[in-house]
């Protein structure tokens, strides 16, 4: 509960943090906070600056709410990350987590190429043979090397900005066309209303725009699978990407606090909301 608290709180400082900014900017430009170019530099400010915050503060988030173990100095895991990512090209070596849980998973995290971390799974390590962990592990180097979770925090910031606009746009318009042109009130009530039909707009638009941010998901992860191969060969990516399938169509149990971290992803009718592609079209594209 105290993570969680802590965590609440840091993101509503940060909210409020960006807001101010955001004024300071606007009386700084002369912009008046209620023109359309004011509402930009607002949702700006809150779009990018949030997405951005929450990719500083990936690692400590990980570590904190994942309850990572960090994997023993020397051990065959981290010389095995440690190889991978100089190969790559990386300066600085990725820090190697462990966490318990039965899928076979792994994941990336961290603000940049050179400040980043592995985490593995028990699973993954007892499930797949020294070749396919290997894969999955050049995978996630991958993903530090090709600076992804830049990438996604840029393109998450950029629709965010979008979203926050256009949904105070498209609330103002809605409320202006509810109270008519004779009606100026602008009380309690009205207050309450307009703070519906905003979440209500919000909650649409960030659920069609997420098909985008999606795709370029979609499209690290196939990119991810060819660093992978080039690092391993590809022979290797596709056995892994073949023992996960297996694993995951016969795997009973499912960690949800890890499904958004996760390698893998089931195809389905909802695969454009997927942040993963079906593993079929990854071997598929493998080979």
């Amino acid at each position: 509960m105290k993570r969680w608290f802590f965590f609440i709180i840091t993101n509503l400082l940060v909210s409020i943090t960006l807001m101010i900014l955001a004024n300071i900017v606007m009386a700084y430009m002369g912009v008046q906070a209620g023109s359309y170019s004011g509402l930009f530099v607002f949702a700006f400010f809150l779009g990018l600056g949030g997405s951005f915050f929450s990719l500083m503060i990936s690692k400590f988030i990980a570590k904190r709410f994942m309850n990572l173990e960090p994997a023993a100095p020397g051990s065959a895991l981290v010389q095995r990350v440690h190889a991978l990512a100089r190969k790559s090209g990386l300066d600085e070596m990725p820090e190697v987590f462990l966490f318990q849980s039965p899928e076979v998973n792994a994941f990336a995290t961290g603000p940049s190429r050179n400040n980043a971390l592995v985490a593995v799974s028990t699973g993954l390590l007892n499930r797949m043979d020294d070749d396919e962990v290997e894969a999955v592990l050049a995978h996630e180097v991958s993903h530090i090397a090709n600076g992804d979770m830049v990438t996604m925090a840029l393109v998450q910031g950029i629709v965010n900005t979008f979203v926050i606009f256009i949904s105070y746009v498209v609330s103002q318009i809605v409320m202006n066309a509810m109270r008519g042109d004779d009606d100026d009130s602008r009380g309690i009530g009205d207050w309450f209303l307009y703070n519906i039909i905003h979440n209500i707009i919000y909650t649409l638009f960030s659920f069609l725009s997420l098909p985008l941010v999606m795709y370029v998901s979609r499209w690290r992860e196939y990119r991810a699978d060819y660093g992978a191969g080039q690092l391993v060969g590809k022979e290797k990516m596709i056995r892994a990407l073949e023992k996960l399938k297996s694993s995951t169509d016969t795997l009973e149990s499912h960690d949800k606090s890890v499904e958004v971290m996760a390698i893998s992803a089931k195809s389905s009718f909802a695969e454009i909301f997927s942040s993963h592609p079906p593993l079929e079209k990854r071997i598929a594209a493998l080979r």
